[in-house]
């Protein structure tokens, strides 16, 4: 007889990633004027990129309260989270914007808080029985 493990790891990790996004997402959006100038990162980016967090993180935050947490809709956290990493990671190396040394701190911090989030809900996913198949 098996026994399932709860899912302890796997809604942590969503949880603190929809607290996370959403706390940003609110600072990015409402203070995306003061944060242009201290960030160097061009107000509208900050805006619109705060506005996205929102709702993504109360979307997660959604996925991580079910009793049964659907697997694909992890993988698309999963998916998500990676792309954030990896175009936080372009936008410093294409050029197109000149942040300040802590613009670029900001942007590699919250690329490694997301890139960790990411690990640890693949991790999750291997770890944790009791996912719906979906």
């Amino acid at each position: 007889m098996t026994t399932k493990r709860p899912l302890f790891f796997l809604r942590l990790a969503l949880l603190g990633d929809a607290a996370a996004s959403a706390a940003t997402g609110l600072a990015m959006a409402a203070g995306a004027g003061l944060l242009d100038g201290l960030l160097g990162l061009p107000e509208p980016l900050l805006r619109y990129a705060g506005l996205f967090l929102v709702p993504y993180g109360i979307c997660v935050a959604f996925v991580g309260t079910r009793e049964r947490i659907a697997r694909g809709a992890v993988l698309a956290i999963v998916a998500i989270n990676v792309l954030w990493v990896i175009e936080s990671l372009a936008i410093l190396i294409s050029g197109w914007v000149a942040p300040t040394a802590l613009g670029t701190a900001f942007v590699l911090l919250q690329a490694a808080v997301v890139g960790g989030f990411a690990v640890a809900q693949w991790l999750g996913l291997r770890r944790d029985i009791g996912l719906s198949p979906a």
